[in-house]
C-alpha cells in the first residue's frame, strides 16, 4: 500500500470511514449519492495493509479541517435563499436557488440515480420525448449518457436537441413528471420555473458517449440546426482538450487517475499532450510511461476511449470542486 502522501482524497475518505467504525461510517454513508458510495466501497476495498501512522495522519488532517470549518448548518431553504440572495442578488440567485432547491426535494430523481441504467431507460422509452429530456437533464452527465444509448437510435438526437434547447421547466410541468414516475418530485409554487437543461448539459452528456455513438446524433443534429449543434460542440470538452488545463491542474489530475488508466488512454493522443503529461510527472514516472507505452500490445479503439472518459469524469468532479480549471490559462471567465 501506497503512504499516506500518496493516497487519493478517496482513498484518504475511505481510510477515515474504516477508522470510525462500522456504525458511523454507515451513518456518513447515508448522505451520500449512489457515485460517492460506489467510489469509497471500492477504495476501502482496495486499500490494503493500513498502519497505525496511515490512521493517524489521516484523522489528524481530518481534525485540521474540521476545525476549519464554520458551525452554521445549510438544510434551510430559507437560510439557502437568503445567503444567495444577499451574496449575488434576487437575478442571479434565482436560477441557482431554483436547482438547488429542486434538487433538495427531487426524491423521485434521488431514486432514480440509484437505478441501473438499463431499468431507468426501460421506464422511460415510452414517455414523451420532452418528458425523457427533463428526466435526463436532472440525472448526472454520465448516467444520462448511459441511459440516452440504451434508448432507440431514431429518438436519441431529438431527445438531445431538445435537452440543449431545454431552457425551464414550469411547476405543472415537474408536477407531471410526479405523476409519471409515481414519486413525489416537488417545487416551490412560487418558483417561476426550475433552470435545467441546456447547451451545457447536452455537450456534458455527449462528453460521456462513444464517438460511434455520439458522431451519427451530432450529425442529425447539425442537419436540423446547424447553430445548435455548433454551438453543442463549442461547448464539448474532449481529451484533447486536458492540454490547456494548467500544470497545476495536470498534476492535481494524476493524483487521482490510475496509471493503468493513463497508459491506455494516452494510446495515439497528439504528441503535446502526452509530453505536457510527462512534463507533469517525475522524471522516474514519466521514463517508466514512456517504455510502457512504447511496449504496450494494440488496444482497442472503444477500450481507450472508455478510459479517457473515466479520466474526462474525474477531471469534471475535479473542476465542479474548484480544485482545477478547464479552461486553462487562455479560457474560462475573465476576473474583472
Amino acid at each position: 500500500m501506497a503512504d499516506q502522501e500518496k493516497l487519493t482524497h478517496a482513498q484518504r475518505a475511505s481510510l477515515l470511514l474504516l477508522a470510525v467504525g462500522q456504525d458511523r461510517a454507515a451513518s456518513v454513508l447515508k448522505h451520500m449519492g449512489p457515485k460517492e458510495v460506489q467510489l469509497i466501497g471500492s477504495n476501502m476495498a482496495q486499500l490494503g495493509p493500513i498502519s497505525s501512522g496511515m490512521v493517524d495522519e489521516v484523522l489528524e488532517e481530518f481534525i485540521i479541517e474540521i476545525k476549519n470549518e464554520t458551525g452554521l448548518g445549510l438544510d434551510s431553504d430559507e437560510y439557502i435563499r437568503n445567503m444567495l440572495t444577499n451574496a449575488l442578488g434576487a437575478d442571479k440567485a434565482g436560477s441557482i436557488i431554483d436547482r438547488i432547491l429542486l434538487g433538495a426535494n427531487s426524491k423521485g430523481i434521488e431514486q432514480l440515480k440509484w437505478m441501473d441504467t438499463r431499468s431507468i431507460a426501460d421506464l422511460i422509452r415510452l414517455e414523451h420525448p420532452q418528458i425523457i429530456s427533463i428526466i435526463l437533464s436532472l440525472l448526472d452527465a454520465d448516467q444520462a449518457a448511459d441511459v440516452l444509448t440504451l434508448l432507440p437510435q431514431n429518438m436519441r438526437s431529438d431527445i438531445l436537441m431538445r435537452i440543449a434547447t431545454l431552457e425551464g421547466v414550469q411547476p405543472a410541468a415537474l408536477r407531471e413528471l410526479d405523476d409519471i414516475m409515481e414519486k413525489q418530485l416537488t417545487g416551490s409554487d412560487g418558483v417561476k420555473s426550475s433552470q435545467i437543461g441546456g447547451i451545457d448539459a447536452a455537450a456534458n452528456i455527449l462528453n460521456f458517449i462513444e464517438s460511434g455513438v455520439s458522431d451519427p446524433m451530432m450529425q442529425d443534429i447539425n442537419e436540423a440546426n446547424a447553430d445548435l449543434g455548433q454551438r453543442i460542440q463549442d461547448k464539448m470538452f474532449v481529451f484533447g482538450d486536458l492540454i490547456n488545463v494548467d500544470d497545476r491542474g495536470i498534476q492535481t489530475l494524476l493524483r487521482e487517475v490510475s496509471t493503468d488508466q493513463l497508459l491506455l488512454a494516452l494510446r495515439g493522443v497528439e504528441a503535446g499532450l502526452r509530453d505536457k503529461v510527462f512534463a507533469n510527472m517525475s522524471r522516474r514516472a514519466a521514463e517508466m510511461l514512456r517504455d510502457d507505452l512504447e511496449a504496450a500490445p494494440p488496444a482497442r479503439l472503444s477500450e481507450v476511449e472508455a478510459a479517457q472518459k473515466d479520466i474526462l469524469a474525474i477531471a469534471k468532479r475535479l473542476s465542479d470542486a474548484g480544485e482545477i480549471a478547464l479552461g486553462g490559462g487562455g479560457g474560462g471567465d475573465e476576473f474583472v
